[in-house]
């Protein structure tokens, strides 16, 4: 498979920058499209289809094909894998029936390839990206690999979207089935928020809205811990303030913790709703950034899965949160720099709502203020 990452600012750009990309002869097939909510997505979508390339999209919190992060453009992996090494599905859950949406697509793959793998990107702030990866699980089983990002919005906190060729959404998911026998998909997921505090009861929640924990409304509770103000819908950056600053740490008695914070607020009863489940009884602590150094831990991270799984790729996907830009700033070119040089492979990279990959544990979750690399190399 050979790979090429394209950038631009503009439709205009995007089709300059595409255009010299096949001046060689190369012949794409298939296109991990990162973008701005502000982008032209019917555009760019026009462009790849004029030239029948398959479509992976995700609208998003910041874009990169580099170590240089950008904000408001539009990224592209360009890939010319075989078309029958791939399907791309995309489908709604209105209903909310996330397990039973990602369950129908599995199935799907499942008649096509002999041993599926996924990249999946989601979109709305209400979905239990969690459940996502059950319905893969159930499926195909607990050893399927599934790696992705949920979409963003530029830190509006207010509609994302996930498309492909023709189609797109704000409630639903877009999902690459690879087939697993001639292309290898390998991923890791590093955090590295701290936990602080007392540990705390999850007293009442139902999947990932969460009413009250140690029986305090929620809300209430994380605006006493963090000292916030103005606690209030007419607060344009509450919600960014509570999921980069203020995140629930989920307890568990194996495996490392994982993070959730509160990304919609229902005012009605000041529960929030978080992009993971956290069961009722569950046990949380509240988070605070890392230092710097858990950006070599991310790179080391990559470097032991180069040496252990993957030792040679030929493209690169990065699905990192959008809370880390928010916490590192411009030191976020030093971690993306140094991912870059691992494999030292055509990347893409978004900053994302959530990240999904295998933990420490082995198990497949929903992860918060996470990097997750994931290698990809055709055999």
């Amino acid at each position: 498979m050979k790979a090429k990452s394209i950038k631009g600012k503009s439709v205009q750009e995007i089709q300059s920058a595409f255009e010299k990309s096949l001046a060689d002869g190369f012949k794409p097939t298939l296109a991990i499209v990162f973008l701005s909510v502000s982008q032209d997505r019917e555009a760019i979508c026009k462009l790849l289809d004029a030239n029948g390339i398959a479509i992976f999209g995700a609208t998003t919190s910041g874009e990169f094909i580099d170590q240089v992060t950008e904000k408001g453009s539009a990224v592209m992996l360009l890939l010319d894998i075989k078309k029958e090494h791939f399907q791309i599905y995309l489908d709604e859950y209105p209903e909310k029936n996330y397990r039973e949406t990602s369950s129908a697509i599995a199935r799907k793959a499942k008649t096509k390839f002999a041993k599926p793998a996924f990249l999946i990107s989601g979109s709305h702030m209400e979905t239990d990206a969690e459940q996502l990866l059950f319905g893969f699980e159930d499926v195909i089983g607990k050893d399927v690999n599934v790696y992705g990002g949920m979409a963003s919005d530029d830190y509006t906190f207010t509609e994302q979207f996930v498309f492909t060729n023709g189609k797109e959404s704000n409630q639903g998911i877009v999902a690459l089935a690879l087939d697993e026998n001639k292309v290898i998909i390998k991923g890791k997921a590093t955090c590295g928020w701290k936990a602080v505090g007392t540990e705390k009861t999850v007293t009442k929640s139902e999947g990932n809205h969460v009413f009250t924990v140690d029986d305090m409304l929620v809300l209430d509770l994380i605006a006493k811990y963090g000292g916030l103000e103005n606690v209030s819908p007419d607060n344009p950056g509450l919600l960014l303030d509570i999921a980069a600053n203020l995140p629930l740490q989920l307890q568990r008695e194996k495996g490392d913790p994982v993070m959730r914070p509160g990304l919609v607020v229902d005012w009605d009863d000041r529960s929030f709703y978080c992009s993971g489940s956290v069961p009722q009884g569950s046990k949380i602590r509240f988070s605070i950034p890392p230092d710097f150094d858990v950006m070599d831990k991310v790179i080391v991270g990559a470097e032991e899965l180069k040496a252990t799984e993957m030792p040679e790729a030929d493209a690169l996907i990065v699905f990192s949160c959008a809370g880390r830009i928010l916490a590192f700033g411009p030191m976020m070119n030093m971690e993306i720099e140094g991912l870059k040089k691992v494999w030292n492979v055509p990347m893409a990279g978004m900053f994302s709502n959530a990240e999904l990959a295998r933990a420490t544990g082995g198990n497949l979750e929903m992860h918060n203020l996470t990097t997750c690399c994931v290698a990809l190399k055709e055999i």
